[in-house]
């Protein structure tokens, strides 16, 4: 690996450092070098280029709002043995706990920024010889992500689409559906999900969704702090609604009431945001469900069932 990356970063010195880690998916390890500390995540699967380029992807997505703090994306390589390794900024991250309320209000921010890029614009639009300048991000108007990205190793389905419901329903659940389908055949969740997808567009009636750039998976194991604010990093970056970015982070802890609550003063929760929330929290059980095996199946089931109630 040291040689690999003395010649893919351009450098002399490459040395292991003391700081490893990884999760379920990919291992991790610190490397000192004269540029600096870089952390390289190392995925041997076939799919490990395409996981960790679009994850490449969501981080320089979300560093070009200058909202909340993420690792700083090097480069993606390409193992000669098979798989890929993602370079990025090596940072002494500590688990989220002082810094928790900051990160409410800085993802707000975060989910926040196109929308006032649209607003923007609209006051901008009426003003002679405005417009001509560009910042660094672009308004977008649509859902989806100009990569493909992956929620575990699982690739998502990120093709633009005009309409939220239309997105969440045919390119993250019924994509889950068809892949429980080959896999197991599970004939009631395909049942229970022909069933809800009918009532899915009654839960939007009071609501505009607004394309928020999002983390994509924020649950409690991809967010830190350091001493000088919080940061979070796996991302499965794409455009969608604000809303679905707490649905994991409700599932398995993590985030205190502080957070909820800066949160929730930017963005207010909006009437039938905890159906909403159940809603999305299906994807994360379905993702789970088809990445290790049928003990999500009950949940999966139950929140079907509880949402056609």
């Amino acid at each position: 690996m040291e040689e690999l990356l003395r010649k893919e970063l351009s450098v002399s010195r490459v040395r292991a450092a003391a700081h490893s880690g990884g999760g379920c998916i990919s291992q991790g390890q610190s490397y000192d070098t004269e540029r600096g500390c870089f952390y390289v995540k190392t995925n041997h699967k076939a799919e490990a280029r395409r996981m960790f380029d679009g994850e490449m992807a969501s981080l320089e997505a979300i560093l070009r709002t200058d909202t909340v703090r993420v690792p700083r994306p090097e480069k993606v390589i390409a193992l000669p043995a098979g798989g890929a390794v993602l370079v990025m900024e090596h940072l002494n991250m500590r688990s989220l706990n002082r810094q928790s309320a900051v990160l409410g209000e800085q993802l707000a921010d975060l989910h926040l920024q196109n929308q006032r890029l649209r607003e923007k614009l609209d006051r901008e639009s009426g003003i002679v010889g405005k417009g001509s300048g560009r910042s660094e991000v672009d308004y977008v108007d649509r859902f989806g992500f100009h990569a493909v990205t992956c929620c575990g190793y699982l690739p998502l389905v990120n093709d633009w689409q005009e309409d939220w419901v239309t997105f969440y329903t045919r390119q993250r659940i019924q994509v889950q559906i068809d892949m429980l389908e080959k896999s197991s055949g599970d004939r009631e969740a395909r049942e229970l999900w022909a069933q809800l997808q009918l009532k899915v567009p009654q839960l939007f009636s009071e609501v505009e969704v607004i394309p928020s750039l999002l983390h994509g998976d924020l649950w409690g194991g991809n967010v830190a702090e350091l001493d000088t604010g919080p940061v979070i990093f796996d991302p499965a970056s794409f455009y969608g609604h604000s809303e679905f970015e707490l649905a994991i982070a409700g599932m398995f802890g993590g985030f205190s009431s502080s957070f909820y609550s800066a949160y929730h003063t930017k963005i207010p929760k909006a009437p039938g945001a905890d159906k909403r929330l159940k809603l999305y929290q299906l994807f994360h059980y379905l993702n789970h469900w088809n990445h290790f095996g049928g003990g999500y199946r009950g949940s999966s089931l139950g929140i079907m069932r509880s949402l056609l109630k």
